[in-house]
């Protein structure tokens, strides 16, 4: 249990001794301010020192170490947790906004077949305060920039929705209480559709994209296993249902292998899938980032022209489609790459 593990009414019994606008000046130091409760000038002397010393006001996260890349601009986290496991995340810097990539578990259990994560395999899911301290922390380093954190993704370690009720926690922690726009906050998730459904139910207008990669069931069962539990039929039903609960556009993530899922017949594949929700599902075209595990093996990214090509039948096709730009891929922080590196592999390293 960490500080970032309590609620209001937790913060209040914590302070029960206490008249209860300290609550409030804590509750804004820590997320408004992104203080810990010692740095909190509000606060009497006393009850700094006494937060400082309790075990349930200690952080969640220890930061190990951090790569920087882009000319600064990517910056990777090692974290290490409480029972020695680790996690990363990931803090970019753009023109327009400010953007850090989150995990939710420590490992992943999706085995999908380009994804570094998946050769950890499962260790545990994360709680709510190891999930918001990620928030935190980027939007603290942000600040001390010169830049304001925006917007929130949850794409890093793990599958979201197989960790739903601490993910959806944090989700409102987020947005309630640190106050960042629903509309700037994406879930991806490779398809749960229990969880999809529980994510429909709540007051949270957030973005869902769904991590797609393969237009028919046979290739992306092959690609996602989970699609065996929950083929495209199905899940497409569970999008279509958040589509017109929510009134948010779904994203379809596409990680373009070589030879694999780039050809015409996969764009007509994915054009057509895309077109039965309205307003049509947007594409990101993700050309697959090397991995060094067994996952990953065999499977490059398309050439240039390739990618541009099968950007361009999906527009022919009637399908909007963007060409996500790769960042931190050199220092292993882009899309499928994460996988909770050593120390030893993530030395601290500026301006590559």
């Amino acid at each position: 249990m960490g500080l970032y593990d309590l609620d209001r009414d937790g913060l209040t019994n914590a302070l029960s001794d206490y008249p209860k606008y300290r609550v409030n000046q804590l509750i804004h130091g820590i997320y408004a301010n992104f203080l810990s409760p010692q740095e909190i000038s509000e606060l009497p002397s006393a009850l700094r020192q006494e937060l400082a010393s309790r075990e349930d006001f200690q952080p969640s996260l220890r930061e190990d170490t951090r790569r920087v890349s882009d000319r600064g601009l990517t910056t990777k986290y090692l974290f290490s947790l409480s029972d020695g496991r680790q996690i990363e995340s990931v803090l970019m810097y753009g023109p327009k906004s400010t953007t850090v990539c989150i995990s939710s578990q420590a490992g992943c259990a999706m085995a999908c077949k380009f994804c570094a994560t998946g050769d950890l395999g499962f260790s545990r899911h994360l709680g709510v305060g190891e999930i918001v301290e990620q928030v935190i922390t980027a939007a603290r380093e942000a600040k001390s920039n010169g830049s304001r954190l925006d917007h929130v993704v949850y794409m890093g370690m793990g599958e979201p929705l197989a960790n739903c009720g601490p993910v959806i926690e944090s989700l409102h922690r987020i947005i309630e209480v640190m106050g960042l726009s629903a509309r700037k906050v994406t879930l991806s998730t490779v398809g749960i559709v229990p969880g999809i459904k529980r994510l429909a139910k709540e007051e949270l207008a957030i973005n869902l994209a769904v991590s797609l990669h393969a237009a028919n069931d046979d290739l992306r069962s092959a690609l996602v296993p989970i699609n065996k539990t929950y083929p495209i039929a199905i899940l497409m039903e569970a999008c279509a249902h958040y589509l017109s609960v929510k009134n948010r556009r779904i994203s379809f993530e596409w990680a373009l292998m070589s030879g694999v899922n780039d050809s015409e017949q996969d764009a007509k594949e994915l054009a057509k899938l895309a077109k039965t929700l309205y307003p049509a599902a947007h594409v990101n075209l993700i050309p697959l980032n090397p991995t060094t595990g067994a996952m990953g093996k065999g499977l490059l990214a398309p050439s240039k022209e390739k990618i541009n090509l099968f950007s361009s039948m999906l527009s022919e096709l009637g399908v909007n489609a963007t060409v996500r730009r790769t960042r931190g891929q050199e220092i292993a922080a882009a899309c499928g790459q994460l996988a909770g590196s050593t120390p030893e592999d993530s030395l601290h390293s500026k301006n590559l």
